[in-house]
């Protein structure tokens, strides 16, 4: 019912940005919120950002300052701006729907709220 299509990844070489897009398909794109998770290979998938209905967001500590989540609601699609980019933020990065909208800031597992998932773009941060 919901697809996500995620795009922008690339490489770019440390201090560098990058803009990744997530188009969406289905119904009341407005009506929930969004997220970006990212997996290194061998490591587990872990948070990123989050923008819920209401516009309200919230990061990972360790991409705080660097990293900003918006959506365009007429185009149907969430970003994520990455400035100063690091090679730890190398990773395959997910988009993902909270339709049901079970997002709580305070879950252990926050993957857990999302229901939709993208296959993910490829960010690769040289030294």
């Amino acid at each position: 019912q919901v697809q996500l299509v995620e795009s922008g990844g690339g490489l770019v070489q440390a201090g560098g940005s990058l803009r990744l897009s997530c188009a969406v398909s289905g119904p009341t794109f407005s009506r929930y919120g969004m997220g970006w998770f990212r997996q290194a290979p061998g490591k587990e998938r872990e948070f990123v950002a989050f923008v819920s209905w209401s516009d309200s967001t919230y990061y990972a500590d360790f991409v705080k300052g660097r990293f900003t989540i918006s959506r365009d609601i007429p185009k149907n699609t969430v970003y994520l701006q990455m400035s100063s980019l690091k090679p730890e933020d190398t990773a395959v990065y997910y988009c993902a729907a909270d339709v049901s909208r079970r997002w709580s800031s305070s879950s252990r597992r926050k993957s857990d709220a999302f229901e939709y998932w993208g296959r993910g773009t490829q960010v690769t941060v040289s030294s």
